[in-house]
């Protein structure tokens, strides 16, 4: 038989996942400022293996507006560069041979919307996995009535499962309000 408890835990967790996922994802996007994790996704070939850039330098954000990577290795130069500008990210970098610069230009209105956008997508993505995971709980659960569950148990733990689901939607739109608020001060 099926435990209330074990079904309620199961759908929390992948509600917990679909929420650091869209977290994740939104760091992501340029927001105007600078900010470290925008390098996340682009990868280097050091000594044969590819890495993250952070593997192979320091990198900081000495200002709202710059990032600075410091490669340990002088050879990384050209290496970090070319990844740099081959990514997606839209930003030449500036090497005076001891730092490696990123300038984050301001976003133009037509670039906030377009990344605002974005964000809604990615939102309405996480939105339906919550709304997914809970129905996965309620499928669950009217498995266990056919097993031998009480029906009021079974309402009770339905009952929870939508608390649960309301307090993560509202958990999302309270994230897509503050990345698209970042997005929008100009």
């Amino acid at each position: 038989m099926i435990d209330v408890k074990d079904c309620l835990n199961e759908a929390q967790e992948k509600m917990d996942m679909a929420l650091m996922y869209l977290e994740e994802t939104l760091a992501h996007i340029r927001a105007g400022k600078a900010d470290v994790r925008l390098l996340d996704g682009i990868r280097v070939d050091s000594y044969g293996s590819m890495v993250l850039i952070n593997n192979v330098a320091a990198v900081t954000t000495p200002d709202a507006r710059s990032i600075a990577i410091k490669p340990w290795d002088k050879s990384m130069f050209r290496v970090i560069e070319k990844a740099i500008i081959d990514s997606d990210l839209g930003i030449m970098p500036e090497n005076n041979g001891e730092i490696i610069r990123i300038g984050i230009p301001p976003l133009t209105e037509e670039r906030r919307k377009q990344l605002s956008k974005q964000c809604k997508a990615e939102g309405e993505t996480a939105k339906v996995s919550v709304r997914n995971a809970r129905r996965d709980g309620i499928d669950m659960l009217k498995k266990a009535v056919k097993d031998g569950l009480a029906e009021d148990m079974q309402k009770d733990a339905e009952a929870k499962l939508q608390k649960m689901h309301d307090k993560y939607i509202k958990l999302i739109e309270d994230s897509l309000l503050k990345k698209d608020k970042e997005i929008m001060t100009v």
